[in-house]
């Protein structure tokens, strides 16, 4: 069976209500629907270390939690927006996996190529699309494989105080692309488990 795991990057602890895990938790269901089985984690709730390897130490939280996301086939990667950019939070979970650009298998092939990604961003003011940009650039270049329209986000009015989490429910516009990023990202990440890429040596 197809596995994904979400990574929720917003800067609230457990059991604060998150609009970036709220979103998590409606793509996980979307990729439900398609004979995906999901879980998530809340980036912050453990001790992810700075630094740009896989083990930074005792008491690094980042090694148990790389084995989920090496264990799983779809990484998803959710965020809220601050002044315009990422969580802080998800630029630690990028930097982490930078390590993974230099390691790779039996074949020369970068550690996480074969695996798919997707990306929600929620935020009350602009910028989900550079933040989608931004992530997706990093995480191409670590190997993961993005599927067409692997994204959903929702952004307030401008100057608006709503966040996602305070909506009554979910703009059809944004439950469509919910719905698509998980389509396409389901069947990205079948056809990658059964038709890996070419050896690199």
């Amino acid at each position: 069976m197809t596995t994904a795991l979400a990574i929720t990057c917003t800067l609230k602890p457990s059991p604060a209500e998150s609009s970036s895990d709220l979103i998590a938790r409606h793509i996980l269901d979307a990729l439900a629907d398609q004979g995906v089985a999901g879980d998530t984690i809340r980036a912050v709730d453990h001790d992810i270390r700075p630094g740009v390897e896989r083990d930074m130490g005792d008491g690094d939280a980042w090694p148990a939690l790389f084995e989920r996301i090496a264990a799983a086939d779809i990484l998803v990667i959710t965020t809220p927006t601050w002044l315009g950019h990422m969580s802080s939070v998800a630029q630690r979970v990028l930097e982490r996996l930078d390590a993974e650009i230099s390691e790779t298998d039996d074949a020369g092939r970068p550690a996480m190529l074969g695996k798919v990604a997707m990306c929600g961003v929620v935020g009350n003011e602009d910028g989900a699309h550079k933040i989608i940009a931004d992530i997706f650039g990093a995480l191409n270049d670590i190997g993961f494989t993005i599927p067409g329209q692997g994204n959903t986000y929702w952004n307030d009015e401008a100057m608006g105080g709503r966040d996602y989490k305070d909506l009554d429910s979910v703009p059809d516009p944004v439950d469509s692309a919910t719905h698509a990023a998980a389509r396409n990202a389901a069947h990205l990440g079948r056809l990658l488990s059964q038709n890996s890429f070419p050896p690199y040596e």
